[in-house]
């Protein structure tokens, strides 16, 4: 049954122009579930038991209830009743975590209908020993990262305070994004013209980069790395340097990106931009709202503590900025997206993604099976070949790197990333 509920919103819009061949809107997070629930103590899980589970709670979830249909140059959001049988459903066996790597990597690649409503919710038998892989998809015109998160914890019940371990109940959690903060004072008028005429200029005549392994047509093969960090200890480290979580994540980026450009046979460049997405604060119907902010991550400066402060005071600085600005201004449509998705296949101002989305605040469960893991998989997008995502759960950092695994050693990356994360840690 089908009935109309309302016009997409245009930075909605823009998401659905964005979703073509070669580049899959979606967004992922996948996780591992303990026996419990409709997992059973063999580790066998029992996908018509979820069903069964999941049915109230997606009734309760307008957002998981309606496909985009076309209405003259625009889309209308209409309901439809999804079919769990295909929303819901078991996947073939992986060979272990790295396995459940390789299937994200592939699920990257792979559109989702908009005929049915946009997302999917996939068990995968063994992603882990006695442990079965879970994996969420949602297209990016109903969720952000933030959005998507919440739909998360609608889908998945919280643990029962009687389940919790008692110190790790109060680990802290990566900083929420201040976006939900307003500005005390606020750019004026003249300042946000001025400052959006720059970004656009940027967008479509920067040239901040030379050439680089990093930028170029992106080839079908998709591979996903999954990172960990102890969140207290990150936490602890950081904050008498002047910096957060975010700004720890962003310089085990640079990191990875130094080794990772060694390897591919590339010069180190004194700075490389990354584009970093800021929450704005929620209002409207829009499913996405999020300024972009511009980091250079310093790779030159070869003290560690150096380069962690010097990216806390350009992040202090342009969140502000960011936040003042509002949503990018090419993806305030669709006609600026698609302008925006000719331009970034050619584009040399930013080398990649990075998005840290702020996790549940307390453990979480899934038709009975209790969540111990998740990551984050985020899009890769123009001519973009490595982006980085994070999310804060159950006191650790989970972070999924994505990246075109036929032109970038996206595993040496990880690598090398993961060694700066605990030596952040330490």
């Amino acid at each position: 049954m089908r009935s109309a509920t309302g016009r997409l919103a245009a930075v909605d819009e823009a998401n659905l122009v964005l979703d073509h061949v070669g580049q899959v809107n979606v967004f992922l997070i996948a996780g591992l579930l303990a026996p419990g629930g409709f997992v059973g103590a063999d580790g066998r899980p029992d996908p018509a038991a979820l069903r069964t589970a999941l049915r109230a709670r997606i009734a309760e979830l307008p957002q998981l209830r309606k496909v985009p249909v076309a209405a003259g140059r625009r889309h209308r959001w209409v309901e439809l009743s999804p079919d769990l049988e295909h929303h819901v459903r078991l996947v073939e066996p992986v060979d272990g975590l790295e396995g459940l790597e390789r299937a994200c990597g592939q699920l990257m690649s792979l559109p989702l209908s908009l005929e049915r409503p946009p997302w999917e919710l996939l068990v995968v038998p063994g992603a882990s020993v006695g442990r079965v892989g879970v994996v969420l998809r949602i297209h990016h015109a109903i969720a952000d990262g933030v959005a998507a998160v919440a739909i998360a914890q609608q889908l998945f019940e919280r643990d029962e305070p009687a389940d919790r371990d008692g110190p790790d109940a109060a680990a802290p959690s990566a900083p929420r994004p201040a976006a939900v903060v307003p500005t005390r004072h606020p750019p004026n008028l003249i300042g946000r013209l001025a400052f959006g005429l720059r970004r656009v200029l940027t967008t479509l005549v920067g040239r901040g980069l030379g050439p680089t392994v990093l930028l170029g047509e992106r080839s079908s093969q998709h591979g996903v790395a999954f990172v960990d960090a102890d969140l207290a200890a990150l936490e602890e480290r950081v904050r008498p340097l002047g910096a957060t979580v975010n700004d720890a994540l962003l310089a085990a980026v640079g990191a990875g990106y130094l080794v990772a450009l060694s390897a591919a046979g590339e010069q180190r460049p004194a700075e490389l931009p990354v584009s970093v997405p800021v929450a704005l604060r929620r209002r409207g119907t829009s499913a996405n709202q999020v300024g972009v902010m511009l980091v250079r991550l310093p790779l030159e400066e070869r003290d560690p503590d150096a380069r962690l402060r010097l990216i806390a005071a350009r992040t202090r600085t342009e969140k502000v900025r960011a936040r003042g600005q509002g949503t990018l201004e090419f993806m305030r449509g669709p006609v600026g997206a698609r302008l925006m998705d000719r331009i970034g296949r050619r584009q040399h101002v930013v080398a990649g993604f990075v998005t840290n989305v702020p996790g549940p605040t307390a453990r979480l469960r899934l038709a009975g099976a209790p969540l111990v893991a998740i990551w984050p998989v985020s899009v890769l997008a123009a001519n973009v070949r490595l982006g980085v995502a994070a999310v804060s759960y159950d006191g650790r950092l989970r972070c999924g790197i994505h990246f075109d695994a036929a032109n970038v050693p996206g595993a040496v990356f990880a690598r090398a990333m993961a060694q700066e994360l605990t030596r952040l840690g330490g």
